[in-house]
């Protein structure tokens, strides 16, 4: 049974179906609000910061692809980036970045 059925068999019967509505009508509200601040809101967040990180994207950034590819920005044109892997160079669409990594500063050597 959905929650809405089950609602509906314990409310009140008789001459108070108004209240009944309206305590109806307050659960409904709150789970809304719940699960817009439990999944939705963070989502939307999330994406925002996504956004704000692409459009900042700088070469020598070092980046993931959503196919997993890892490589460092050596060219940016409009929606392209040139990524450097390996001794390979590949072009890739900016939407495509997953993840953003600041570019490194140089690397102490391994002990």
């Amino acid at each position: 049974m959905t929650p809405a059925t089950l609602l509906l068999l314990f409310a009140p019967s008789g001459a108070s179906g108004g209240r009944g509505l309206g305590i109806f009508l307050f659960q409904m509200a709150a789970f809304i609000a719940i699960i817009y601040f439990l999944m939705i809101r963070p989502k939307v967040q999330q994406e925002k910061k996504h956004r704000e990180a692409l459009s900042k994207i700088q070469r020598g950034d070092e980046v993931v692809t959503a196919g997993g590819l890892v490589g460092e920005i050596v060219h940016i044109k409009d929606d392209r980036l040139t990524l450097k892997s390996g001794e390979a160079r590949v072009v890739v669409q900016r939407d495509r970045i997953a993840e953003v990594r600041p570019a490194r500063a140089a690397e102490p050597p391994a002990a």
